[in-house]
């Protein structure tokens, strides 16, 4: 195969310009390549209303180098470019599907790059994009060669590659189902991911999957997707009653900035017009907008947790946050709409065993310490933020992991994401149960077999040392960027214009206990937020808002001036009030990215909700002790 130009995404904005312009260069004149490119830049928000070829013209318009965005609409396809060349992690963030897609419609053939994120490369081979980890290729490219596929699918496994030679993962066939394979059989220690996967296996590389879920960001383009395959015949879904859907991202676009400002509202409802459609046609279990009012039921990996997950089952959902219910020591993981497309048709998800990385928290974690300091502190880490931990299993665990309830264990469980990790999983135990019946009134007992096994083995293995801990903030631009607190220097603690609690991360009881913790302490001072900021708490659900509602807190809330919003995605997905308006504004955000522009066009700093509350009412960056010791309260 021959190639078109390639684009090297350069860390300077002037030489991704010069090649734009039509310069071609080798991959010594190209200079350090863009590490971390999300999919947050390669498909920001504006391109998120599209499901079709106009994807194209949106492709790495939110590439971010040197604080500028060189691509712009419509330029990758105007300067004939067939190959991107990025740098380590590439396709970071969320699950859409849009990204691959927007490149492929742009004309974009091939990406080459020394590791990509496990989510983007899946959607890619799903859509019949190529990607490639081997760097060589490019003096080859240089000079106009050829490039044989089989070139190009060294290293991969043979799934993929026969799904890549397919063109595509609804081309390469949908099977029947099959039937599970019990652990048992194996006769050597496994760890609990592996059980539960083999108790799932369908046809080889595939699993069954007990929950699939969607949202509205999703289903027009599996719809489009799904009549496609079928040349337009009816679709029949396998067993409907298992999957659930979800309005969760887009019900205060309406108060959104950048939706408002760049004429995305009718956009949005035919997203949402494409989702209800769907929905009626199959008769689907829907948690859609609150009646009556602002805001949704709640975020889907979130009700997910509260209200569908068990210890030992599988759930697929089409949001990168999916393994949010793995604190229920579940198996549940993110998937493009391709991937969701033939798991309502087939009851059944393309799965290559990953390995499993165990996080060991020795102790309970430190009076002030929550679950999201340990994750940006783990985030931190060199050897996580070089990708050790990419496409790999997480499994917390630990006296530290164990003392955590399963609020706080979903943090961890929710932020492999950010981890690069394919999921997260915590052993079930009788937090778990009692989790299970204080929430939905059901006892489930936790089976024997539900806990991995002396001597199962494992890829890598982290000891934390819970005394070390202290509350952690990342910097903007990557959540890999975390510092401890008392590191940072007065000088370099910035005036917060913007607090933000609330999404799925940091929108559960848990959260809002340490939002109460705070802002009560504060309430009882007659302190309030400071006057130049807008403090935001969003609820994660439903049963969160009437839980707090049951305690009197929201009172407590108004008292120091916090806007209470009803569930949705909201700020973290740049969907809602809590989103910056202006580069030069300032958030703490307990939400789990600060990508750039996922929040709007300010700086985003990620903490803990202890410390966006305490941050509130200071109006600087300071953690709760901090504030305390602010007022003389020691």
């Amino acid at each position: 195969m021959k190639f078109g130009r390639q684009l090297y995404l350069s860390t300077s904005a002037a030489v991704v310009e010069a090649q734009l312009r039509g310069q071609d260069l080798t991959r010594a004149q190209a200079g350090a390549l863009r590490d971390d490119i999300s999919t947050d830049e390669i498909s920001p928000l504006a391109a998120m209303v599209h499901f079709d070829a106009a994807l194209g013209d949106h492709a790495h318009t939110g590439f971010t180098v040197e604080g500028r965005r060189p691509i712009g609409r419509g330029a990758l396809r105007a300067a004939g470019i067939e190959v991107l060349v990025g740098g380590q992690r590439y396709g970071k963030g969320s699950s859409r599907e849009h990204s691959p897609l927007a490149e492929l419609s742009a004309g974009v053939r091939l990406v080459i790059a020394p590791s990509f994120e496990r989510i983007y490369r899946q959607n890619a081979d799903n859509l019949g994009l190529l990607t490639c980890t081997d760097l060589g290729l490019l003096d080859r490219l240089d000079r106009g060669q050829d490039i044989g596929l089989e070139e190009l699918l060294q290293g991969r496994d043979m799934q993929a590659a026969a799904i890549i030679r397919a063109g595509g993962l609804l081309a390469y066939g949908t099977g029947p189902a099959g039937s599970g394979v019990p652990d048992a059989t194996t006769g050597q220690p496994l760890t609990l991911f592996e059980k539960i996967v083999r108790r799932h296996a369908a046809r080889p590389g595939f699993v069954r999957a007990d929950l699939r879920f969607i949202h509205e960001y999703y289903t027009g383009m599996c719809a489009h997707l799904l009549t496609q395959h079928t040349a337009g015949a009816p679709v029949r879904l396998h067993d409907s009653a298992s999957i659930v859907c979800f309005e969760d991202h887009l019900s205060y676009v309406h108060r959104s900035p950048m939706h408002r400002g760049q004429g995305l509202v009718d956009g949005v409802r035919r997203l949402s017009h494409a989702h209800r459609a769907f929905v009626a046609q199959h008769g689907l279990v829907d948690h859609g907008p609150v009646a009556g009012g602002e805001g949704s039921e709640g975020i889907s990996h979130a009700m997910v947790a509260e209200r569908y997950a068990r210890p030992g089952a599988l759930i697929v959902g089409t949001d990168s946050h999916t393994p949010h219910s793995g604190a229920l020591g579940c198996v549940a993981f993110g998937v493009g709409s391709t991937e969701m497309a033939h798991a309502f048709l087939t009851g059944t998800v393309r799965l290559a065993m990953p390995q499993v990385l165990r996080i060991e928290v020795d102790a309970p974690l430190p009076a002030g310490v929550s679950a999201k300091d340990l994750v940006l502190h783990l985030l931190a880490r060199e050897d996580l933020r070089a990708g050790s931990g990419v496409g790999r299993v997480f499994e917390f665990g630990g006296p530290g992991v164990r003392a955590l309830s399963i609020d706080e264990r979903a943090t961890l469980t929710n932020m492999t994401a950010e981890l690069g990790g394919f999921t997260g999983i915590v052993e079930p135990d009788e937090r778990t149960r009692e989790f299970l019946r204080e929430r939905r009134g059901e006892d489930i007992a936790i089976e024997p077999w539900m806990r991995s096994d002396s001597g199962a083995v494992y890829a890598q293995w982290i000891d934390v040392d819970a005394a070390r801990l202290s509350p952690t903030v990342a910097r903007p631009g990557d959540p890999g960027r975390g510092v401890p607190l008392h590191d940072l220097s007065p000088d370099e603690r910035p005036r917060v214009d913007i607090a933000y609690g609330g999404s799925c991360t940091a929108g559960k009881r848990a959260d809002f206990e340490q939002y109460h913790a705070v802002l009560g302490w504060a309430a009882a001072r007659g302190l309030r937020a400071a006057p130049h900021l807008r403090l935001y708490l969003q609820y994660g659900t439903v049963d969160v808002q009437r839980w707090c509602a049951s305690q009197g807190w929201p009172q407590t809330f108004a008292a120091v001036g916090a806007e209470m919003l009803m569930p949705a995605c909201g700020a973290c997905a740049n969907c809602g009030p809590g989103s910056s308006e202006a580069a030069g504004q300032v958030t703490v955000s307990a939400i789990n990215r600060n990508f750039p522009g996922r929040s709007g066009p300010g700086e985003v700093w990620l903490a803990s909700p202890a410390t966006v509350a305490a941050s509130a009412i200071a109006g600087r960056l300071v953690s709760f002790q901090e504030l305390r010791q602010l007022h003389g309260d020691v």
